[in-house]
Order: structure tokens, then C-alpha cells, then sequence
């Protein structure tokens, strides 16, 4: 059974989002952490060898291209995380959202091999990451790098992160307190209708998230031509991200 796409997106604009216990696990419970992850949009971390990484264009960086295929990635075993909370429910759920326009994945990739990426959910202002993957050596970093750049280009002014780990904190994410967390939150979704019903389905994820996510995607936004420093040198590329993370974080 899945979840109801209006009441997961009105859970995430009170600050509350679903979790599993195991991938077997058949039962969804909401979470609402008392301490909170974000990532302040102009306070990415970048270092000396991610951003060598991003400038020799080591990956290959979609988003949307292959959305399924990132959340079953995040959902699989691994040495370092032999069991993960995306259940089936939470898997149907979140490509629900994703048909509708508000669940977005942005895909890293070795030749042909999905190896590494992220995927979470917009509303308004907001990106709530959900899960992220790495199977080659700072796939997961050149995806959450991707992701900042191009979510500062659409708009957005919160990004969270859920928990806090190491290595979001590496990459500049901060913890704060709910009470705080719940400002920043009702300004980044201010005007979205979720007081009308399904009428925030039928409005789609809004302007930000098609600023931020189409162009990545390979396609033109409408009327909002890329800045300069991602077109100077032809398609979007990661030494674009890495100049423009480096000039204004």
C-alpha cells in the first residue's frame, strides 16, 4: 500500500516525513526530529579533491533520467549499510511523487553504470533529500554538489537533510532546532496550496523546482536562460559547478 501523495506532501510542510524500521519491513511510521540537518545553500563544502573530481567530469550527472533506478540503488544492502529504512510502500510512494513532478533524482554515472546519485522531494522553496548513494569513491559528494548548484540557480532556500552524519557535516550541513527548522520551512513553502486539496497537485511542484531541475535534465526553462558560468563552455558540465560552488560559497 502506498501513501496518499497529498498527505506526504502536507506531512513534509509541518516537518514530518516517512521512515521504515527495514527494506522487508511492511509498516511506515512519520518522524519528526527534534534536532535538524540543512544545508545552507551558499555554505556547500568544497574541497581540494572534490573539486578536482568535479573538474575533470570523472561522472557523468543526469537528474530525472533515471529516477527508479536511484531510489532502488538507495534501497539496496551494502557493506557499509547492510540494511536500509526504504521499504516497498516508501519505493511506490516516492515514484508517485515523482510522476506528479515533486520527487526529483539527480543520477551519477560511470560509462553506462548508475554508480551513485541522490533523490528527494520539492515543495515551494524547499528540497527535502531523501537518500543518497555512492558506489564509486565521491559519487554521493558530485551529486550533492550538482544538486546545491542547482538549486541556488532555481531558487530554493532550504535544503534538508534529515539527520545529521559525518559526511553531510563534512560538506557544510549544520543541525538546528526544530522551532528554527519550522521557520525556515513555512517561509520556503509559503503560497503553495496545500489548504486546497488536491489543488496543489494540479498546480505541480512550481517554479523553482523546473528552474532547477529541467535544465539538468537537458532541457531549456522557459524564459530563464542558465547563467553565464554554466553556458560559457557549452553543456552543463562539472568544472561549471565546481567555478560557481567555489566562487560563491
Amino acid at each position: 500500500m502506498t501513501i496518499d501523495p497529498l498527505l506526504l506532501l502536507q506531512a513534509y510542510a509541518i516537518g514530518v516525513f516517512p521512515m521504515s524500521d527495514d527494506r522487508e519491513a511492511e509498516e511506515v511510521y512519520w518522524v519528526e526530529p527534534k534536532r535538524r540537518a540543512i544545508l545552507p545553500l551558499n555554505g556547500f563544502h568544497m574541497s581540494h579533491s572534490l573539486s578536482r573530481t568535479l573538474r575533470r567530469d570523472r561522472f557523468r550527472v543526469t537528474a530525472n533520467r533515471d529516477f527508479a533506478g536511484i531510489v532502488a540503488l538507495c534501497a539496496q544492502a551494502a557493506p557499509d549499510r547492510p540494511s536500509t529504512w526504504i521499504n516497498g510502500p516508501i519505493e511506490q510512494s516516492y515514484r508517485q511523487l515523482h510522476a506528479l513532478g515533486f520527487a526529483h533524482s539527480i543520477e551519477v554515472w560511470e560509462g553506462e553504470e548508475l554508480v551513485g546519485g541522490l533523490y528527494g522531494v520539492s515543495l515551494g522553496r524547499a528540497f527535502f533529500g531523501e537518500s543518497m548513494v555512492s558506489r564509486r569513491t565521491d559519487a554521493s559528494k558530485v551529486a550533492l554538489a550538482w544538486l546545491v548548484a542547482r538549486l541556488r540557480f532555481g531558487g530554493f532556500t532550504l535544503l534538508d537533510c534529515q539527520f545529521m552524519t559525518d559526511h553531510l557535516h563534512s560538506l557544510g550541513a549544520v543541525e538546528i532546532a526544530q522551532r528554527d527548522y519550522l521557520q525556515l520551512l513555512g517561509a520556503a513553502v509559503e503560497g503553495v496550496p496545500l489548504g486546497a486539496g488536491a489543488g496543489v497537485l494540479s498546480a505541480g511542484a512550481g517554479v523553482a523546482a523546473e528552474l532547477a531541475f529541467a535544465p539538468l535534465a537537458g532541457e531549456a526553462a522557459t524564459g530563464s536562460p542558465l547563467p553565464p558560468i554554466l553556458t560559457e563552455s557549452g553543456p552543463l558540465s562539472g568544472h561549471a559547478i565546481a567555478q560557481l560552488l567555489t566562487h560563491t560559497s
